[in-house]
């Protein structure tokens, strides 16, 4: 892969949409840095559990603020792929915006074969976070988290390996003038 400029890339989409899988393997594919800063991340440092975080952020907006704010300054730092749930909306620099977008079932399914569990409750911890993710993006940021028409690709993701996925982005990316394969 050629760059023909310093690339900044978005990725977002709920979780269990393949945005970390993507990202990394886009980043390595065109061998920029990956930043996908995340509650995950968060919780590790602060020594919390994942729904710990989301359950503080829930009355405290410093948690989202700092993670979305710490993320757009890595991607400015450097060419990139940043990957995370606001990344289209935040990184306006972004010269490639993609958004993925996977069914309920099939985000849960994936999360549960990552992670294990019950299939069930990772249902309803997943429509709970989507839930609450929306409540705070729009209340912080007046962001509506279901309004992505705006980015430059959006790929249903539902039946696309993360290979095929790259591909697409890839193929984007040239049509755009932005690398040469």
């Amino acid at each position: 892969m050629k760059l023909n400029k310093e690339i900044r890339i978005a990725i977002s989409g709920k979780s269990g949409c393949g945005n970390t899988t993507v990202s990394g393997l886009l980043s390595k594919t065109l061998g920029v840095t990956l930043i996908n800063y995340t509650f995950r991340q968060l919780a590790a440092e602060k020594g919390m559990t994942l729904p710990e975080v989301i359950e503080a952020a829930k009355t405290d907006d410093s948690y989202d603020k700092y993670v979305d704010k710490h993320q757009v300054e890595l991607a400015l730092a450097e060419p990139c792929v940043l990957g995370s749930r606001l990344a289209v909306w935040m990184l306006k620099e972004a010269d490639l915006k993609v958004y993925l977008f996977a069914s309920d079932e099939t985000r849960a399914r994936r999360v549960f074969n990552r992670e294990g569990g019950d299939l069930q409750q990772i249902k309803d911890f997943t429509a709970m976070r989507d839930s609450e993710d929306t409540r705070r993006y729009k209340e912080f940021y007046g962001i509506d988290n279901n309004d992505y028409a705006f980015c430059d690709l959006i790929i249903d993701v539902n039946e696309k390996t993360p290979e095929e996925i790259v591909n697409v982005i890839l193929d984007k990316l040239v049509e755009k003038g932005l690398i040469e394969k």
